[in-house]
């Protein structure tokens, strides 16, 4: 038995189709199918790059099989280092992974992406953080200056 797919439409203009099983696991479209009467040959537009849709998709799937494999604590660990290594991407890429979590609302990729965000601010100073996320401040000298010396404890 063939399964179910879902056509989504990409910024890029790329259509891709999607397991339905898959696409279900996001929030969003699951809510977009259910208010289209389930009508399969919808195309869905979404706000992600095909590229970013991939990695998305990616990460469904193994969450799926894994957990449909078992709930053994080896799974649990291996799926871990799975998901420390998925999220080993340049700032930009993870930027565009967490806001398509956020938009598609996939709760645990939302999460595991923002929680790889605080593990590369943690223990670094505001000159790191910017220099990691390419943030150019937008303060005059005088004013982080002042800044500085109104609140030093926000530039350890």
């Amino acid at each position: 038995m063939a399964c179910r797919k879902l056509k989504l439409k990409c910024l890029d203009g790329v259509t891709m189709e999607v397991e339905e099983m898959v696409a279900f696991e996001w929030l969003t479209i699951k809510q977009l199918k259910e208010d289209n009467d389930g009508d399969s040959d919808v195309v869905i537009p979404i706000s992600i790059t095909s590229g970013i849709l991939l990695k998305v998709i990616e990460y469904s799937k193994k969450h799926l099989k894994t957990t449909s494999i078992s709930d053994n604590q080896n799974t649990d660990s291996n799926l871990k280092v799975w998901d420390a290594e998925f999220v080993n991407v340049d700032v930009n890429t993870l930027y565009h992974l967490i806001m398509a979590a956020n938009y598609l609302n996939i709760p645990c990729l939302l999460d595991l992406t923002c929680r790889r965000v605080a593990d590369m601010i943690t223990g670094k100073n505001v000159e790191e953080v910017r220099k990691t996320f390419n943030i150019i401040s937008d303060y005059t000298p005088e004013e982080e200056e002042e800044m500085r010396q109104q609140y030093p404890w926000g530039f350890e």
